[in-house]
Order: structure tokens, then C-alpha cells, then sequence
């Protein structure tokens, strides 16, 4: 049968420190208290602050104040870093350096690495000597003289040679159609100019026309005719008196 806790009239019964029992009435004051001699628990000491396998005492100290050491300078370098970053995008803000601009120097920086590094090098190498041993090869130069056997049996065929002249002809239609379309286009422009000037002309002479009645009409063509009359009988009668 499971064992049975004595909890009998408000008592209780738990195990001390020496492997015995102690009663505890629940009833007392005391009641939220444990025994003195449950308190008497001790502390492992090692256990809490043992080192690493391998290292003392003295030797974990050392490498704790270290590591204390060496994560001050870190945060250090890191505000160093930062001041600088600052100084950096003040000195391209002054320049008129965009960010664009550093990146396009930053991929030409890194295409230029990668091009100089080795394993680039290396791939270049033997993708050069690929290259050779692939048309080295009788493979290769086999199907290089079938393809050129191919070639001229089509430039020496029938189909090939009709098909050449078929456009050759059909070239020269085209250029002989498209000449005639300049002649044609020339040939209308000339009589378009021609057909203007002669428009001109003649509208030039119908206002000619029209201007001459009201010209004769006028007082002042008037006086010159009769000038010229009056020239024209003193001449006569001279040439009557002389004779």
C-alpha cells in the first residue's frame, strides 16, 4: 500500500536534516515557519562558479577580464565608426557625391575585385582551355566541314541561285519604281511653279488693265497730253516756216 501522511488533529510530520522527523502543529502561531533545522540547507559553492573543464580558477578570472577588455574596445571602435560615417556623408554632401554615385563606385570596386581574385582567374583558365580542347576536337571539326559542305552545296544549288535573282530583279523594280515616283513628284512640283508664275503674270496684267482707264481719266495724264500737243505743233509749224 502507498504510505499515508499523518495528518491527524491539525498535526503534521517532515523529514530534518538528520534523516528524522519533526512534528509540526498547524494549529500554532508559527505555523508559516519551517523548522530551524530545514533551513540548515547547505550551498554548493563549486557548483554555482565552477570553471570550465581545463581551466582553473585563476585562469578563468584572466580570460573573464579579457573578454571584459575586449568587449570595451568593440564598442568603442564601434562609436569611432559611426563619427566617421558621419564625417564621410558630410565630406559627399559638400562634394555634390550622390548615393548613386557610390554605388556605382562600390560595383565598379567589387567587378574589379572579383575580376583580379583568384577563383575569377581560374574559371577564366579553364574556360580558355575548354574552349581550345572543344575546337581541337574531331567532333568539332567534323561538324565544321559539314557545315561547310552544306553551305557551298546551297550556294551551288538551282533553288538558291533563282531565289538570288529572284531578288535581285525585284531590287532593281523597286529602285526603278522608286525613281519614277521622284520624276513624277519633280515633274509635278515644275508645273506646280510654273502654273504660279503665270497666275502671277496674269493677274498682274488684269490689274494693269484696270488701272490704265482710271490713269488716262486723271487730270495730271491729262496735262501731259496736252503738253505734248502743244510740242508736237510748235514743231510742225518751225518746220513749215523754214521751208
Amino acid at each position: 500500500m502507498p504510505a499515508v501522511l499523518p495528518w491527524i488533529a491539525g498535526d503534521a510530520r517532515v523529514g530534518n536534516s538528520r534523516g528524522g522527523l519533526s512534528d509540526i502543529n498547524l494549529n500554532s502561531p508559527n505555523k508559516g515557519l519551517l523548522a530551524d533545522a530545514m533551513t540548515d540547507v547547505p550551498v554548493d559553492n563549486a557548483a554555482r562558479s565552477a570553471a570550465p573543464e581545463g581551466l582553473t580558477l585563476a585562469e578563468e578570472e584572466e580570460l573573464r577580464s579579457e573578454l571584459a577588455k575586449v568587449e570595451e574596445e568593440i564598442g568603442t571602435l564601434r562609436q569611432v565608426l559611426a563619427a566617421k560615417e558621419r564625417h564621410c556623408g558630410e565630406l559627399k554632401r559638400k562634394l555634390g557625391l550622390t548615393p548613386l554615385d557610390g554605388l556605382k563606385q562600390n560595383l565598379s570596386k567589387s567587378w574589379h575585385d572579383v575580376q583580379v581574385s583568384n577563383a575569377y582567374v581560374k574559371t577564366s583558365e579553364k574556360l580558355g582551355e575548354w574552349n581550345d580542347k572543344v575546337t581541337q576536337s574531331d567532333l568539332y571539326l567534323s561538324a565544321s566541314s559539314t557545315l561547310e559542305d552544306w553551305n557551298e552545296k546551297l550556294t551551288q544549288s538551282e533553288a538558291y541561285k533563282k531565289t538570288q535573282e529572284t531578288l535581285s530583279q525585284a531590287g532593281q523594280k523597286t529602285s526603278a519604281a522608286l525613281s519614277n515616283v521622284g520624276s513624277v513628284i519633280s515633274r509635278k512640283l515644275g508645273d506646280m511653279r510654273a502654273h504660279s508664275i503665270s497666275h502671277s503674270l496674269s493677274s498682274y496684267s488684269i490689274r494693269h488693265s484696270i488701272s490704265m482707264p482710271a490713269m488716262r481719266n486723271s487730270a495730271t495724264f491729262k496735262s501731259f497730253e496736252d503738253r505734248v500737243g502743244t510740242i508736237k505743233t510748235s514743231i510742225r509749224a518751225n518746220g513749215l516756216s523754214d521751208m
